[in-house]
């Protein structure tokens, strides 16, 4: 049994990863300083509430668990709050990851599997997007991690960097799920219309260059997600090289599509207001998930269908519906 350090471990893919290290046997310690995760979600493991940019609390942690190696999950991620306070994205994302990884030097733990983001690539010149496609972020959240991602290419390390497509769905099992503060994610806000917490979901752009008109992206299911991290452990535990792989299902779903399904599943008729495009949101982004599967022996198991299916599980038990 590997014990592993999780930064951001109550946040909502984190504290899936802390499920998935259960179930394979591992012990996860969770650090946390709890400005966006929640304490209620950390169940499988203590909780060292901390600050990645607190070097003593840090110390002290690595010094009292002594982890086998570091799940990174601890960041700052939503777009548009990115671009109104860069700098402040910089110090949490950027600075705290340099700080983690000095801590983990220090301490003589030499794996992390990073928390990356489908963000690295910007608007990508082919799909679709493999991992040896240009990094143009175009934002200052994608421009954060594509910074740690080079950062730990230069550091002595054994790394693996997860880019995450649009990570949805809730646990199967229905013990936890999505709980952002501010929600930016289209899944949970179409939900949140199903449920009466809003009037609309509002579209950016119905005269894409796709099927229906509306934007496309690659969904994936947060345990899916969480899978493929503890795979990507195991895989630097039995000496693999170190690099990037990209989480998708490698099938496109439209925004118009998404809430198709989620007023099938909901059974709500979900009011739609049609807005102008936004600036800076491609039509299509879709990956190959080829490398993971040869790589990890990953593969995504949950559709669009059964994301949305098990987030309105989890959503109707939070708001009591």
């Amino acid at each position: 049994m590997a014990v592993v350090l999780v930064t951001g471990g109550a946040g909502y893919v984190g504290s899936h990863a802390c499920k998935a290290l259960a179930a394979a046997g591992h012990r996860s310690v969770v650090y946390d300083n709890l400005a966006t995760g929640h304490r209620d979600l950390v169940r499988w493991g203590p909780l060292e509430q901390g600050d990645l940019l607190d070097a003593d609390r840090l110390d002290a942690v690595l010094a009292a668990h002594r982890p086998e190696a570091v799940l990174h999950f601890a960041a700052l991620s939503v777009v548009g709050d990115s671009v109104r306070e860069p700098e402040r994205y910089r110090r949490n994302n950027v600075e705290g990851s340099l700080a983690l990884i000095g801590a983990m030097e220090r301490h003589g733990v030499r794996r992390m599997i990073f928390s990356s983001t489908a963000a690295v690539y910007g608007i990508p010149q082919r799909l679709p997007i493999t991992e040896d496609a240009p990094l143009a972020p175009i934002n200052p959240y994608g421009e954060t991690k594509a910074e740690i991602e080079r950062a730990l290419a230069a550091s002595g390390l054994a790394w693996t960097a997860l880019r995450y497509f649009n990570a949805a769905g809730a646990d199967p099992e229905g013990e936890i799920g999505e709980h952002h503060q501010t929600e930016t994610h289209l899944i949970p806000i179409v939900l949140h219309v199903a449920l009466g917490l809003r009037p609309a979901i509002a579209i950016f752009g119905d005269d894409y260059d796709t099927p229906d008109g509306t934007c496309v992206r690659d969904y994936i299911h947060v345990s899916d997600l969480a899978d493929a991290h503890v795979r990507a452990l195991a895989r630097l535990e039995g000496g693999g090289t170190s690099g990037p792989f990209n989480l998708g299902t490698g099938r496109g779903t439209s925004v118009q599509e998404v809430v198709d399904l989620a007023r099938t599943v909901t059974g709500h008729a979900i009011p739609v207001e049609h807005e102008p495009r936004r600036p800076g949101d491609p039509p299509v982004l879709v990956c190959s998930n080829e490398a993971a599967r040869a790589a990890l022996g990953w593969q995504p198991r949950h559709d669009a269908a059964t994301q949305v299916a098990d987030a309105w599980r989890w959503h109707r038990r939070r708001f009591g519906a």
